[in-house]
C-alpha cells in the first residue's frame, strides 16, 4: 500500500482549500499577514537566488521554497518552468503552505489529486516577466487595481497595500509579496506568502 493510500479525494481537498477563503474568525487557515503586520524576517533570501540559472532550477535550489519546489516537480510543472518562458511566478513560501487547512500540501501530492494540484500552481504563473514597477503602473494606470490572467486561465487581481503588491484570489483570499523581482533566465521570481486559492475542480 503506497503512502497515499489515505489521502483525502479532490473534492474534499478542494473544499478544504476554500475553507481558507472565509473572514479569519471562522477560517482553518491563517491568512497570511499584510506587511504592516509582518514582524518575521523574509523566510526567502533572495540574494541567494542564482539569476542566471531557470524559475524551476533556483526554486529546487533555494530554501524556504521546498514545497513549491516538490509541488512542482509532482505536478510536472518544473519542466514547463525550465523552457524558455518567459514567466512570472509567484512563489509561496513553506510557511505560506503552512496557513492551509491541516494536511492539506500532503493531500495535494496524492495522485488522485493530481488535476487541483496542477490548477493550483499553475494559478501562480502568469505569462510574461511582470516587474514590480510594471505591476504597479498597471494598478495606477487600472485606477488602483489590474487583473492578472493566469497559465490555468483565472483572474487574480493586484493592488497596492502601501507600496507592497497585494494579490487577491478569484476566491477571495490574499497574498502579500514579500521578496520581488528576482530575476531569472527565463523570467521573474516574486516570493509571497500566501497560498493563492483558484476555483479547483471537485
Amino acid at each position: 500500500m503506497n503512502r497515499f493510500s489515505y489521502a483525502r479525494p479532490l473534492a474534499v481537498v478542494a473544499l478544504a482549500l476554500l475553507a481558507g477563503c472565509v473572514p479569519p474568525a471562522t477560517a482553518p487557515v491563517a491568512a497570511p499577514p499584510p506587511p504592516a503586520a509582518a514582524a518575521a524576517p523574509v523566510a526567502v533570501d533572495p540574494s541567494r537566488i542564482e539569476s542566471e540559472a531557470t524559475i524551476a532550477a533556483s526554486i529546487a535550489a533555494t530554501p524556504g521554497l521546498g514545497t513549491l519546489a516538490s509541488e512542482l516537480r509532482t505536478a510536472e510543472l518544473d519542466a514547463l518552468l525550465s523552457g524558455t518562458g518567459p514567466y512570472t511566478l509567484f512563489a509561496p513560501t513553506d510557511t505560506a503552505f503552512t496557513r492551509l487547512a491541516p494536511g492539506i500540501a500532503g493531500d495535494l501530492l496524492a495522485p488522485a489529486n493530481r488535476a487541483a494540484l496542477v490548477t493550483l500552481l499553475r494559478y501562480h504563473i502568469v505569462a510574461g516577466t511582470l516587474t514590480t514597477e510594471q505591476l504597479t503602473q498597471r494598478i495606477r494606470a487600472g485606477g488602483g487595481r489590474a487583473t492578472l490572467v493566469t497559465l490555468g486561465g483565472q483572474p487574480i487581481t493586484a493592488t497596492l497595500t502601501g507600496d507592497v503588491i497585494t494579490l487577491t484570489s478569484a476566491t477571495g483570499n490574499r497574498s502579500y509579496v514579500e521578496a520581488a523581482d528576482i530575476a531569472q533566465v527565463n523570467g521573474v521570481i516574486h516570493v509571497v506568502n500566501g497560498v493563492l486559492v483558484p476555483t479547483l475542480p471537485q
